[in-house]
This record gives structure tokens, C-alpha cells and sequence, in this order.
């Protein structure tokens, strides 16, 4: 099996490192702050004393970073020691120039290298069920692939360098402005005198049906798993999809693509946090549109 290096050992890094332990790999890991590296020392990783040295011995070097600054810095750093038959693979969350600019410093290296981001939260990294949208040439994707079905249940070849982190921005603006739909829906059915109960049975059976309504309701009762049911706490904090709503925006912006209803979407998310709620979960947005409607 393939040596691992792992960089970024938080929310989500801890737990997908440590299902590749559970699945057999060897990982050496790394993270800035010390209580993560201590916790992650007790599921079974070899704790490194800097990104570096997380990296050069490793077959597959696996980063998971807040932001494309940090994925481009960490890079840098590692690839100048790396094994030159070393696969790294980006799971953080970032602008598509960013990583695309990481995937052009593995190459003056010679190095193959994927980016890969995740869909599924804090429980899908716990319970390697996540997504990954991956992006990188064909080979690349073959070499990677069987490593990251052991962090995941789905893995998506989502083209050339870049196009992993495209897809999941994509998908995240769709799942914002539906969260913020189905809410404004439901707020609605409320004053309307509907129970949230009849509104869920019928546009979870009708055209209204969509992912944010019958996997993750915005309101407690008809989906039991749904954060609405524990205080909406994340789950997916609407700290995050505020980021990757922005990544959205950004995007569109250098693509000269209008989109009115994902700029909207992260209005809405951007206001919402600076309220104070950045750290619930992010279909919280309800009770933001009820205060908003009284």
C-alpha cells in the first residue's frame, strides 16, 4: 500500500486520514495547531514535525487547507522534497486559479497531481462517504482514485487541472440558493397556515422536490438526520457556504457568466453570518427569513 503524507488534520482532514489508517496506509501527518496533532496521534497517524516532513518520504501527499493561498504555500514547500513518483492530491475547497496553479507547480516538478474536493460534511468524512469531485489528467485520476475511495463512497473525474474544484462550486451555489428557496418556502407555508409536515409530503413527491428538502430539511420533524432537529448545529456551517458561494462569485466574474441567483444566494449567506450565525449550520438560513418576514 501507498505511503501518505497528510496535511491539514481539522474538521474534516482528522477523520479522512484516519479512515485510511482503518483501510491499512501508513500516514504521516501534519497540521499547524498542536491540539489537532495531538488528537490525531490518537487515531493511529505518525504526527510529523512540519508540512515537509510530512511529505518527502510519501508516496501520496493529500493536503486539506482553508484556502488557495495556503494549498499554493504548502505545495511550494513540499514538492521541493518530494519523491519524484509522488502523487499529490488537493481536498480542500478553493478558487479554480488556485488550484490550478498548484496543479502548474507539481508539474515543473514532473509530479502528477489531482485536485479533489469534497462534498458531504464533517459526518461523510467520519463515515468515508464523501464525494469527491476530482480534477487531473486520466493517469493521474487511475493512480489517485483507489485512495480516495477509502476516504468515499463516489469519486467523479471531472476533467483536466481544475475542474474538480469548477464542479463543486457549482454544485454548492445550486445547494445555497435551493437552502435559501426551500426556507422562504416553508416561511411562506407557515403564514399561509400549511404544517410543515404537508408542505414536506408534498413537494418532497413533486416538482419542488430537491435535495436540500428531503435530505436536509430546514425544519425539525420531517427529516430526522436534518440539523434542524439539534439545533442546527453543522453539519455544514454556513460559514463555508458563505466561502463557496464566493468562489462562485468570483468564478463567474472571471468567466463573465451572469449569475444573478448565486450572487444573491451569497448576499443573503454574507448577512446571515454577519449576524453572529457563521458558526450554525448553514439551512439555519430559515430562521433567518422568518426573522426577516415578521
Amino acid at each position: 500500500m501507498p505511503t501518505i503524507g497528510f496535511i491539514g488534520l481539522g474538521n474534516m482532514g482528522a477523520p479522512m486520514a484516519a479512515n485510511l489508517v482503518k483501510a491499512g496506509n501508513a500516514v504521516t501527518g501534519f497540521d499547524v495547531v498542536a491540539a489537532a496533532r495531538a488528537a490525531c496521534a490518537q487515531s493511529g497517524l505518525e504526527i510529523a514535525g512540519s508540512a515537509k516532513a510530512a511529505g518527502e518520504t510519501a508516496d501520496v501527499v493529500i493536503t486539506m487547507l482553508p484556502a488557495g493561498e495556503h494549498v499554493r504555500a504548502v505545495w511550494a514547500e513540499v514538492l521541493a522534497s518530494a519523491k519524484r513518483d509522488a502523487l499529490f492530491i488537493d481536498c480542500s475547497t478553493i478558487d479554480v486559479t488556485s488550484a490550478r496553479a498548484a496543479h502548474a507547480l507539481a508539474a515543473e516538478r514532473g509530479i502528477a497531481a489531482l485536485d479533489a474536493p469534497v462534498s458531504g460534511g464533517v459526518a461523510g468524512a467520519t463515515a468515508a462517504t464523501l464525494t469527491f469531485m476530482v480534477g487531473g489528467s486520466a493517469e493521474a485520476f487511475a493512480r489517485g482514485k483507489p485512495i480516495l475511495e477509502r476516504m468515499g463512497k463516489r469519486v467523479v473525474h471531472c476533467g483536466n487541472a481544475g475542474n474538480g474544484q469548477a464542479a463543486k462550486i457549482c454544485n454548492n451555489m445550486i445547494l445555497g440558493a435551493s437552502m435559501i428557496a426551500v426556507s422562504e418556502a416553508f416561511v411562506l407555508g407557515e403564514k399561509l397556515g400549511l404544517s410543515h409536515q404537508a408542505l414536506f409530503d408534498v413537494a418532497s413527491a413533486s416538482s419542488g422536490q430537491c435535495w436540500s428538502l428531503t435530505s436536509y430539511c430546514p425544519v425539525p420533524g420531517p427529516v430526522p438526520a436534518s440539523p434542524a432537529n439539534n439545533g442546527y448545529k453543522p453539519g455544514f456551517a454556513a460559514a463555508l457556504m458563505l466561502k463557496d458561494l464566493k468562489l462562485a462569485r468570483e468564478a463567474a466574474a472571471t468567466a463573465h457568466v451572469k449569475t444573478a441567483i448565486g450572487s444573491h444566494a451569497a448576499e443573503i449567506y454574507d448577512r446571515y453570518a454577519a449576524a453572529g450565525h457563521s458558526a450554525s449550520d448553514f439551512s439555519g438560513i430559515i430562521n433567518f427569513v422568518r426573522e426577516a418576514s415578521k
